[in-house]
């Protein structure tokens, strides 16, 4: 008979043998959340509906018509061109979800929307394979039309492939056509508020910095406040709304955008692509104050000096121009004013700290890193015992020491993070958190003696 051996619990085996457990040295875990995750709800010609779809960045400038029907320097993609010179990650869902797709005898527009009324198919005969065909699909943008997919080889409808544009029937015999459009085609109904619940509710289970709304309905806006505030303070999702033109709002999670784009067709409130960008991109030891901005719409500066003074006590995000008549820039550059949020009855227990939205990048980092070092490494795992606890303390002041390393928290000590102790109950566990966020010089003060 063979010893005994394998793995033990209790001290309570009773073959002879070797039991042996292989045990990690318990050591720091903490895992930092990546930022540049954006959100919005958005009226389209063209792309999925009904559900939330993900776009990055480098998909944008190289997919862009697949997703929104139009290529990348279209001037329908000119916001979402602003939002992703910032934006990582996107996360849309499209408002008008009841419309209608464009057919025509050989197949359907892959999505609902006007811009499949701008796609056509033309059947030829193969020149290279006698009895077979080319299958041709055409996006017209214009007056120019461009073929988006080219099928080749083909002996009848069952061999069509949809391509990203069209969903072929894929029945019958093919037969040589001229070019023949799509039609009927629709976007459907005027948007209503009902279309942004719908939408928050498919966007609530996503991770992302920010949410944006461009327009100028106040109804929707405070939609919008109240979702923000509700999953920032009851479900943990800690991302901040940017808004445009809404006055005393008073609240960190939401920022308002004072200025007007003056191009022509464009909404007023056009400055939230690019500014939902680059919040939700700004890494948690930066700024996004005197940022250039590099985007395309044409901005309203015209504000007097005590004009930005009176913004910034009212909690709106400014942007102004700077000019650097010594280094030759005397036309200036619009840049923003101060990176603050709507934040402005300072308290004892919220100071004007909480109006910087550095401090609450920093703040909201946290509570995600802290939230899912714990669901992660100790959730159902650590023992409510002194070694446990022990345990998620330095796994706290671990995380504590990496955001010092990049400097969006500063003077830390890992007494300011005391060992956690047991709640009321058995499965509680209380830590109290001490952290100093850094932000970045705005003010100089110099005195100049003169000897």
């Amino acid at each position: 008979m063979a010893l005994g051996g394998g793995t033990f619990l209790f001290h309570n085996k009773v073959l002879p043998g070797t039991y042996i457990n292989f045990v990690s040295k318990d050591r720091a875990y903490a895992e930092v959340s990546d930022r540049g995750f954006g959100a919005m709800m958005l009226s389209f010609d063209w792309g999925p509906s009904g559900e939330v779809f993900r776009v990055d960045n480098d998909t944008f400038q190289k997919d862009c018509q697949k997703y929104f029907g139009y290529d990348y320097g279209h001037d329908k993609m000119k916001g979402l061109r602003d939002l992703f010179r910032g934006l990582k990650t996107g996360y849309f869902y499209r408002l008008n979800s009841d419309g209608a797709q464009a057919t025509s005898t050989i197949g359907k527009a892959k999505y609902k929307g006007i811009r499949g009324n701008d796609l056509g198919v033309s059947v030829q005969a193969d020149p290279d394979n006698t009895g077979k065909f080319i299958v041709t699909t055409y996006l017209t943008t214009g007056d120019v039309r461009k073929a988006v997919d080219i099928q080749k080889n083909l002996k009848n409808a069952t061999e069509l492939q949809d391509n990203d544009y069209i969903v072929f029937t894929k029945t019958g015999a093919l037969t040589t056509t001229a070019y023949t459009a799509l039609s009927g085609g629709t976007n459907g109904s005027t948007i209503t508020v009902k279309n942004y619940q719908d939408g928050i509710d498919m966007l609530e289970p996503y991770y992302f910095n920010t949410l944006g709304y461009a327009g100028a309905d106040d109804t929707i806006k405070n939609l919008l406040i109240a979702f923000t505030k509700r999953c920032r303070e009851q479900s943990g999702a800690k991302f901040q709304l940017v808004i445009h033109g809404k006055t005393g709002v008073n609240y960190e999670g939401v920022i308002s955008i004072l200025n007007d784009v003056t191009d022509e067709g464009a909404e007023r409130g056009s400055l939230v692509y690019w500014t939902l960008g680059q919040e939700a991109s700004c890494n948690i030891n930066a700024t996004v104050g005197n940022m250039i901005y590099d985007g395309e719409y044409t901005v309203n500066v015209k504000y007097k000096q005590f004009e930005l003074e009176q913004a910034i006590k009212d909690g709106m995000f400014m942007f102004h121009n700077v000019t650097d008549s010594v280094g030759g820039n005397i036309q200036g550059d619009v840049r923003v004013l101060k990176d603050i949020n709507t934040f402005t009855e300072f308290s004892k227990a919220k100071n004007r700290d909480f109006s910087l939205n550095q401090v609450i990048r920093v703040l909201d980092n946290w509570a995600v890193d802290g939230a899912r070092l714990f669901n992660k490494t100790h959730l159902d795992k650590s023992p409510n015992d002194q070694a446990g606890r022990e345990s998620l303390w330095g796994d706290l002041v671990y995380l504590a020491e990496q955001y010092q390393k990049v400097r969006a928290i500063q003077n830390f000590d890992d007494k300011d993070i005391p060992v956690p102790t047991q709640g009321d109950n058995k499965e509680d566990v209380l830590v109290n958190v001490q952290l100093q966020p850094t932000v970045a010089m705005e003010k100089l003060y110099m005195t100049v003696v003169v000897a």
